[in-house]
């Protein structure tokens, strides 16, 4: 009987690995993921926005179920490496999938790309093209201002609202 325990333990044991084994996405385990991970963090915080945006690009194809987050901070580099069309797609693209905070991160970031993409329309003399982007930054950030606020703690965004606005008015 004991024997036969043994064995049922040993059968299930590695069915749970083999189950295991074929997860996609990195696991907790994953030291290069991880290594990956944190390298993207350290330069995007040290101001190397395109290796980091490079290497939040590799972490996305195996990123399994961390992908939303990853694609934030990929966003992110992006913006802050001011590409900001790529990081407008790719926050646009996640906030369509996402509900609650994660969409309104994701808005966060596109309505930042899309008030500098309206400047830059401004500035190259195409006011149809930056209205477009500027209302739409703005309704953007209006719902995340309206359903979370304290993604804006020092009040960027409400600041960056109140120039849109007046951009917009000057534009008609």
């Amino acid at each position: 009987m004991q024997r036969y325990h043994t064995v049922r333990a040993g059968v299930l044991l590695l069915a749970v690995l083999t189950l295991v084994s074929c997860e996609d996405g990195p696991s907790t385990g994953d030291a290069g993921f991880r290594n990956q991970y944190f390298a993207a963090r350290d330069a995007l915080e040290d101001g190397k926005f395109d290796r980091a945006s490079r290497t939040y690009a590799r972490l996305l194809t195996r990123a399994g179920p961390l992908e939303p987050r990853i694609r934030l901070e990929y966003a992110h580099s992006l913006l802050r490496a001011g590409d900001y069309p790529a990081a407008r797609r790719e926050a646009r693209a996640l906030a369509q999938g996402q509900s609650g905070s994660a969409r309104r991160a994701a808005l966060s970031v596109a309505a930042t790309a899309e008030h500098e993409l309206g400047l830059v329309a401004i500035q190259q003399g195409d006011p149809a093209a930056a209205r477009q982007l500027l209302h739409a930054a703005d309704a953007a950030i209006a719902e995340v201002l309206a359903s979370e606020p304290e993604l804006d703690p020092l009040g960027a965004l409400a600041g960056r609202q109140a120039s849109i606005k007046v951009r917009l008015k000057a534009l008609g």
